[in-house]
């Protein structure tokens, strides 16, 4: 399949179903709040190296953890039932970005997120659709992840943790208020053990694009998610 160019004039992309097999469908444009949104909702992401062109994929098969199927092992639940940790909703957006970009994780935490990224982010941040959730012990943030949600759908981007467990403990409470919220899935994009542990399994892309057609006409939960 080719790789497409994008022009920063145009907010379109071409169908996901023509990205290469390693996942990448185009090149260019740029990360407008209206682009990234258009870009989400037709389950593309950006993915790419500080100085390179920006690179837009969709991976097949995608990684996916529907909710109900969340996975808590016995030594996470004692964490939980022992409050292990404080855990907090959009309170520290930028700061969750930061310590993302300076993990080493991989997918999920990695030094792709370029100073553009913090600021496109940001910018969808105040705007409602984008979330962080942090981890606390005491005063210090510990964790934390971030991504967007659009529909019934969490879009997860990326995630970090100072102490062990501390990513994880605030992916768990994440899945739980997205579940009680009637979410339908948490969109992984990429295979890793450690969201497999969590329940998260591949769909084939199809079967991906097909839930999103539907969440388009779902109403989406704009605004800060930890407000009183």
């Amino acid at each position: 399949m080719p790789v497409f160019w994008l022009s920063t004039e145009h907010n379109c992309f071409p169908s996901p179903t023509l990205a290469a097999e390693e996942g990448i469908l185009a090149v260019g444009g740029d990360l407008s709040p209206e682009r990234l949104l258009t870009a989400y909702s037709m389950g593309i992401f950006p993915w790419f190296n500080e100085g390179d062109p920006i690179a837009w994929w969709s991976p097949d098969p995608r990684m996916v953890l529907f909710p109900p199927e969340l996975k808590i092992s016995k030594s996470m639940r004692q964490y939980l039932n022992q409050q292990k940790f404080r855990v907090t909703f959009d309170q520290n957006f930028e700061s969750v970005m930061r310590h993302c970009q300076a993990s080493r994780d991989g997918q999920w935490g990695g030094t792709w997120i370029t100073k553009d990224m913090v600021d496109a982010y940001c910018h969808l941040h105040e705007m409602g659709f984008a979330h962080s959730v942090e981890v606390w012990q005491g005063s210090e943030l510990v964790g934390g992840l971030y991504g967007i949600s659009l529909g019934k759908c969490f879009y997860g981007e990326s995630m970090f943790a100072k102490v062990s467990n501390a990513s994880k403990y605030g992916f768990i409470v994440l899945v739980k208020k997205l579940e009680a919220l009637g979410f339908w899935l948490v969109d992984c994009q990429q295979q890793t053990r450690h969201l497999a542990s969590l329940g998260a399994r591949p769909i084939s892309r199809t079967d991906f694009l097909e839930i999103l057609e539907e969440n388009k006409a779902m109403p989406t939960l704009v605004g800060n998610w930890g407000a009183p």
